[in-house]
């Protein structure tokens, strides 16, 4: 038995300690935004958050986060408002095909919590984790750029974005 936080809510799953987080987030509680990819952390399709740090969740046992926060990409947004990662990936037609963007996602929300005013070089570096098949890293980075901006105008507080309970 798993007792952890999930996108704000006290989650308790019945799942061995050993069973990785991505597996319980998907086929036990069924939320299926977070992606399979490689299966060894290399690809970061599964990203998630824990305690508002991007990790990768297909090898990160769920007896690991027992009592911490997890947030998925369906915790993102808060209620109806996008995070500004969200909106400026809509804005700049950022998926090609869409499956590494939910880890895209939370790997950018992460950055940015920590860097709003990230350079091309941090975005690289934050970023070089997450493979997109599509090659649609211009558009990555310039989304990046965007919601950075967005967020300054809007004085949003990154940290808090990814780190605050989500709203019902």
């Amino acid at each position: 038995m798993a007792k952890f936080k999930l996108n704000g809510v006290e989650r308790e799953v019945d799942a061995p300690p050993e069973m990785p987080l991505l597996w319980v987030i998907r086929d036990v509680l069924k939320l299926t935004g977070t992606k399979f990819g490689c299966g060894m952390a290399l690809c970061g399709a599964c990203t998630v958050h824990l305690n508002g740090q991007a990790t990768r969740s297909c090898i990160l046992p769920v007896g690991a986060v027992e009592g911490q926060q997890v947030r998925t990409i369906e915790g993102l947004a808060k209620g109806e408002a996008l995070h500004p990662c969200q909106r400026a990936w809509n804005e700049l037609s950022v998926p090609q095909c869409g499956y590494c963007q939910p880890g895209q996602l939370m790997q950018a929300s992460s950055l940015l919590a920590q860097n709003p005013a990230p350079t091309d070089d941090d975005i690289t570096a934050s970023m070089s984790g997450n493979i997109c098949r599509c090659g649609t890293y211009p558009r990555i980075r310039a989304a990046i750029h965007r919601a950075a901006e967005m967020a300054k105008d809007e004085q949003v507080d990154l940290k808090a974005a990814i780190t605050s309970e989500p709203l019902k």
